[in-house]
């Protein structure tokens, strides 16, 4: 609920407004108490669930607290949610280090935080740690387990407990919901979706492409610099290809004379050279497929260093057999164009001008 005071009415327009050639000046106005929570989220829950394009639906509350543990004070996020709809959303049970999501469900006011916000409150699974919320109620929950997003951000200031506990933290009632979180079935419809979203339901919706711009823009920049670099080496292949056929038409002036000769049509050359061409560029093709699969495989057998910032254990290597599909396609199709200029010269070669010997 992205609620914005309104300034342009007040108290003083009211007492005023018998008066209107007076100007009406309020300086430092205060915003009045309102609840930022969602209405109506049941229904809004349901509805969303009813959706074929939507995976997972989770309501939350979320709040910024403060844990304190012995001398130790530390401000972070924690969140209340359906743990069953939350580990959907992000996989949290491939994401554990200690404990599980369910473990949330089995303790009174449990809690399951980042493994560095864990490490820095030197807490481990089973110890008790206090929160404090803004508005200065204190409880004491029990961590049942820690999780490794590989997120700084997410890791080292984020904590999860059930919508109960957390509703009772912020002295809130029942259906008290500050946020609804959605998982699609396909995550390239979040960005047209979310506005119709916002405009049904009235509240503001943001999707994960204008969340995570900065990394959007940055797999934007990889692609364009991968495609410029295939590019540029298809293109270099290409030249290869029409240097070869060059000098093998070059070396065959007199077969081609003598082809000719014997009836061979412009058309019959055409092919010939093309062929040829076309049986490099499958050959070339399928070796680098093989070669370029058997280099990928071995690249992900390659350890990965240990990182705290990044749950991965090997050399991450994408076996998607559209890129094969794709690279063969563009293969052939550079060899094809590179052998037709070089095949098209053959075709117009006059074989009397070749056995005279005055072919330039």
């Amino acid at each position: 609920n992205d609620f914005r005071t309104d300034y342009t009415a007040s108290v003083a327009s009211e007492y005023f407004q018998h008066q209107p050639d007076n100007w009406i000046v309020v300086h430092h106005p205060k915003p009045t108490q309102i609840k930022t929570n969602l209405k109506n989220v049941a229904a809004i829950v349901e509805d969303l669930k009813k959706r074929d394009d939507v995976l997972a639906v989770s309501p939350l509350v979320s709040s910024q607290i403060l844990f304190n543990y012995g001398p130790t004070q530390l401000a972070a996020s924690i969140e209340g949610v359906d743990i069953t709809e939350e580990a959907r959303i992000f996989q949290l049970q491939s994401k554990m280090k200690t404990g599980a999501p369910e473990d949330l469900l089995s303790t009174g006011n449990g809690m399951i935080m980042g493994y560095k916000l864990a490490r820095k409150l030197n807490l481990v699974t089973g110890d008790l740690v206090t929160a404090t919320a803004p508005s200065g109620i204190q409880m004491r929950f029990r961590v049942v387990g820690t999780f490794q997003f590989g997120i700084s951000t997410v890791d080292e200031f984020r904590a999860y407990t059930t919508i109960s506990s957390m509703q009772q933290l912020l002295g809130k009632s029942p259906d008290y919901i500050t946020d609804i979180r959605l998982k699609l079935k396909d995550m390239k419809e979040a960005p047209a979706l979310s506005p119709h979203i916002a405009r049904k339901y009235g509240y503001k919706a943001e999707d994960w492409e204008t969340v995570n711009a900065s990394l959007a823009a940055g797999n934007f920049i990889r692609d364009v610099f991968t495609s410029v670099l295939t590019f540029t080496m298809l293109l270099v292949a290409g030249f290869g290809i029409y240097n070869i056929m060059n000098m093998v038409i070059t070396g065959k002036m007199k077969d081609i004379a003598i082809l000719k000769a014997q009836g061979f049509s412009r058309r019959d050359i055409l092919q010939i050279f093309l062929y040829q061409s076309l049986i490099i560029g499958i050959l070339g093709a399928t070796a680098g497929i093989v070669l370029g699969f058997g280099m990928s495989y071995g690249l992900s057998l390659v350890p990965w260093p240990e990182d705290e910032f990044i749950i991965i254990t090997h050399f991450p290597v994408a076996f998607e057999i559209k890129y094969y599909v794709l690279g063969a396609v563009y293969g052939v199709a550079t060899t094809a164009l590179a052998g037709l200029m070089p095949a098209l010269k053959a075709s117009r070669i006059d074989p009397v001008a070749i056995l005279r010997g005055q072919l330039n």
